[in-house]
């Protein structure tokens, strides 16, 4: 039996698989032939040698809304596309954890890690080595 699961989980595994690459070949296609191969956010100019760094983020985040016009698209570099998409999973974390999306954009900073440095280094009164008065 666990067999047969396990079979039937990898065949639904490898058509979703299937279906998202021909998906992507599709709309990738198509925008790389409407836009020019620069990154939207940060300007860096691709071309064909690296042209595999530059992917297409979907401004709504719905992978399945691709307009024949691109409107739902822009070519953005592997670091920029990362970065966009950790922002939004900040902003979920931050609604999940009661903040308005203002709070979570503009909350201050608690962190201190410098707040006991100068205990650590003996409140910086010592003379250095080798110094004369």
């Amino acid at each position: 039996m666990d067999d047969a699961r396990r079979a039937h989980t990898d065949r639904v595994i490898a058509a979703a698989l299937r279906d998202r690459q021909s998906r992507e070949a599709g709309y990738r296609e198509q925008a790389l032939k409407l836009f020019p191969w620069i990154c939207g956010r940060c300007g860096r100019e691709f071309t064909r040698d690296n042209l595999r760094q530059l992917t297409v983020h979907h401004k709504d985040h719905n992978h399945d809304n691709n307009p024949a016009d691109g409107s739902n698209w822009e070519l953005l570099c592997l670091y920029c596309h990362d970065n966009e998409h950790a922002r939004e999973l900040d902003a979920e974390a931050a609604r999940a954890a009661g903040m308005d999306d203002r709070q979570a954009l503009h909350g201050r900073a608690t962190a201190r890690p410098f707040s006991g440095l100068m205990d650590l280094l003996g409140q910086g009164k010592q003379k250095p080595a080798g110094s004369e008065d």
